[in-house]
């Protein structure tokens, strides 16, 4: 029988060592909650690929345990992956705040989830007991999205505050952060904090998100033609502050993006987003109106590939184009892994005549969301916790972290700097190591919740950086006996024909080789095997290049 007082255990499924796919779990013997469930965008090293989720499998193991999920705020690394989660296991109950709720059921919705869901809104009064094993309580924060919560979670064993994403802006474009309150549960006692590393590497503070809006009024001052800006469609509050810029400089603004499309009519239906109806345009009604006279607002900072941005630098949306003299504005700054893919698409805009403006000195075109080293230091304060765990960030930003709290007064041996799946156990208000859940990232290429292994992903990785070569066989399986030379086709390794000597001697080595090896009676797989192993040593001693080698047998008296 599970005992009243069980220990709590405290682990990550995603957000740690990375930047994304946030969840967190807290368990007793016999209750499991979350908070969040995010996804994590590919990087360019992974082809094909839409997200990368977490491995749920500890949660379908332990799916009678699972009694709600707490979701923070309504970023995609927080809410993203729960049309994947609530596939793979059954969440009574969804707490989230007003703005994330609408955006969950509108990805509910697109993501054709027909199991009803219960989402129930909270706000800062909110108190949420989950049986006798977790009392949840809320308190507001400032972030780059509007209704941003930190959580505090009681237990018999000791209480446990979780930041979610924040920032300390004093001048928040929104609500105040809820300072008193964050203190007065810090002089209460806190046992393990577990706050957002994201900015760990920046000293000083973070600038107050109302510091953009001086660089976007000198964008829509400056410009002469069409302002485009780009920017995350879940990043309302900047989304808020270009749409009152262009409405009080007269221009016509134009969504582009589905995912900002979205967004825009779930702010602006709960009044996230002010603006007069009349200010809105359609792509079609673009061309109707002077350049001086249109602000474009879409989806596509990070560079990618499908995103509004770059399918109009690509030529490819039907009614909008790059004209020269268009001031293209982003108002982001790279996620890590993104760079790349950023500077490719200005190159490409600035080669069509645009006016390209990002981040910098010059132009205070983004604020960032997250805390940097001089707010981390105040949390700490605030809180004043016995024991520490950094979350959401990459392992040398986690790490930094670590390092703040310790500076602050912590204990080495009370910071734990951890992995996802890694178990922290809190019992009687201290906080061991415990054991480890199974938390192997999952790649998701389109729908399918089962996702790809990370051998088929490296398969990817080969073909995308060397190519593949095909080797056809044709055998007699019965007299055990080759009937022709082996024939050789390369893909995505050789320019044209140049190299054909080199595919002639990988066919005279793959036929070697299968002589050789046909002198007795062998299997499919040995053959297979054979011209594997022939064909790739002889091309990495050619080219010092390992292309992926796909043997394809032909059986005059076998189907196999």
């Amino acid at each position: 029988m599970p005992s009243f007082n069980s220990p709590v255990n405290i682990f990550a499924l995603g957000g740690l060592g990375e930047v994304g796919k946030n969840t967190y779990c807290f368990e007793t013997e016999r209750s499991i909650i979350l908070v969040d469930a995010g996804v994590r965008f590919p990087e360019s090293n992974l082809p094909g690929v839409d997200y990368v989720i977490p491995d749920y499998t500890y949660l379908r193991n332990n799916r009678n345990k699972i009694k709600a999920l707490f979701i923070t705020h309504g970023h995609e690394d927080h809410i993203g992956g729960i049309p994947f989660l609530i596939r793979s296991v059954y969440i009574p109950v969804i707490y989230a705040p007003r703005l994330a709720a609408a955006l969950i059921r509108h990805k509910l919705e697109d993501a054709r989830i027909r199991e009803e869901v219960k989402i129930v809104e909270y706000d800062s009064d909110t108190v949420v007991p989950i049986g006798e094993d977790f009392t949840v309580s809320f308190f507001r924060v400032t972030h780059s999205i509007p209704d941003s919560y930190g959580i505090c979670i009681d237990t018999k064993q000791g209480r446990i505050i979780e930041t979610g994403d924040f920032k300390v802006d004093l001048t928040p474009v929104g609500p105040q952060f809820e300072i008193a309150k964050l203190a007065k549960l810090g002089q209460e006692g806190v046992d393990l904090l577990m706050a957002d590393s994201t900015n760990a590497e920046i000293e000083g503070y973070t600038p107050s998100e109302k510091n953009v809006r001086s660089g976007v009024e000198e964008v829509f001052d400056q410009a002469n033609a069409r302002i485009i800006v780009s920017t995350f469609s879940s990043n309302i509050n900047r989304i808020q502050q270009v749409v009152e810029a262009a409405v009080s400089h007269g221009r016509k603004i134009c969504i582009l993006g589905r995912s900002m499309e979205n967004t825009m009519t779930i702010a602006r239906k709960y009044g996230y987003i002010k603006v007069p109806d009349s200010s809105i345009i359609s792509d079609d009604m673009v061309r109707s109106y002077k350049s001086n006279e249109i602000c474009i607002i879409c989806t596509g900072s990070q560079g990618e590939s499908m995103a509004a941005l770059s399918r109009i630098s690509r030529g490819e949306h039907k009614n909008i184009r790059i004209i020269p003299g268009d001031t293209i504005v982003f108002s982001s700054n790279a996620i890590p892994g993104n760079g790349a893919l950023v500077d490719r698409l200005v190159n490409d805009l600035v080669k069509q005549g645009a006016d390209v403006k990002q981040n910098s000195l010059a132009f205070s075109l983004h604020s960032s969301g997250h805390p940097s080293r001089q707010e981390l230091r105040l949390m700490q304060r605030l809180v004043n916790p016995k024991y520490f765990m950094p979350v959401h960030g990459e392992y040398r930003m986690l790490k930094l972290h670590g390092d703040i709290a310790i500076d602050m007064g912590l204990e080495k041996d009370h910071v734990f700097v951890c992995d996802n799946g890694d178990m922290l156990t809190l019992e009687n208000h201290k906080v061991t190591r415990g054991g480890h859940a199974q938390a192997e990232p999952v790649y998701i290429d389109g729908n399918d919740i089962d996702g790809l292994s990370t051998n088929v992903m490296r398969d990817r990785a080969t073909l995308k950086s060397d190519g593949m070569i095909a080797v056809l066989v044709s055998i007699d399986s019965k007299k055990n006996q080759l009937l022709s030379s082996p024939i050789v086709y390369a893909r995505g390794f050789f320019e044209g024909g140049s190299d054909a000597h080199i595919i002639r001697h990988a066919q005279m080595a793959a036929e070697e080789s299968l002589r050789n090896v046909m002198t007795k009676k062998v299997t499919f797989n040995e053959i297979k095997t054979s011209l594997k192993n022939s064909v790739s040593h002889y091309i990495y001693r050619k080219t010092e290049r390992s292309p992926m080698i796909i043997p394809l047998i032909m059986s005059l008296n076998d189907n196999n």
